[in-house]
């Protein structure tokens, strides 16, 4: 009888024990989500992302650019098929690219996770802008696209790739006013750019 007492205290101990470390994983698992997809912006509101730096999106990314010798092409060829997904508004928060893809449809959260994230995936530097109910991408290149107007911060040019308009080009033309920009995020690391200069020109 002593021995089934023990045996079951242990057991009962282990079994605690494994309920406290699955308790503290929770926890620690919520906090790294809140500090990696959750922003405040100065108004009060939340911005949640959902990119991701997966298996699956670095191989459609590798796939998408395979015959690219140009970032042009690459950057082109990533945006072809996120603008070719049709438009349908997502009334929950922006989805993973995998699920935009198989459910064939998104909006300018869901795209622009999506095409920020096979960016990401190819090494280039881009960010989310957000504008008032609304959100796209930028993107720097090596190369100046001549002719072509770009985002300037802090003196160096980023393009607009507009994933909601289908057929898009790189260096979409700004629809808004520079003073409505609320923020300018880089998503990998869930923090506003310190931005001390933004232009919008050649």
């Amino acid at each position: 009888m002593l021995f089934d007492n023990k045996k079951i205290y242990y057991s009962s101990l282990v079994i605690f024990i494994f309920f406290i470390l699955f308790i503290l994983y929770i926890i620690y698992t919520s906090f790294f989500i809140v500090k990696n997809q959750f922003l405040d912006l100065d108004d009060d509101t939340v911005y949640i992302n959902q990119v991701r730096s997966d298996k699956y999106t670095k191989t459609l990314a590798l796939k998408l650019t395979k015959n690219c010798t140009t970032q042009e092409c690459e950057v082109q060829s990533i945006l072809n098929l996120v603008t070719n997904i049709p438009y349908k508004i997502n009334k929950s928060v922006a989805r993973s690219g995998k699920n935009v893809l198989a459910q064939n449809y998104g909006d300018c959260d869901d795209k622009s996770n999506f095409l920020i994230s096979l960016l990401h995936a190819k090494n280039y530097e881009a960010y989310f802008v957000l504008v008032p109910r609304h959100i796209f991408v930028i993107v720097t290149l090596k190369q100046k696209i001549k002719n072509k107007k770009a985002i300037y911060i802090n003196g160096k040019a980023f393009y607009i790739l507009e994933s909601t308009a289908k057929n898009s080009k790189i260096a979409f033309p700004l629809q808004y006013q520079l003073k409505d920009i609320r923020a300018i995020i880089d998503p990998f690391k869930n923090k506003k750019l310190l931005i001390s200069n933004l232009r919008y020109e050649l």
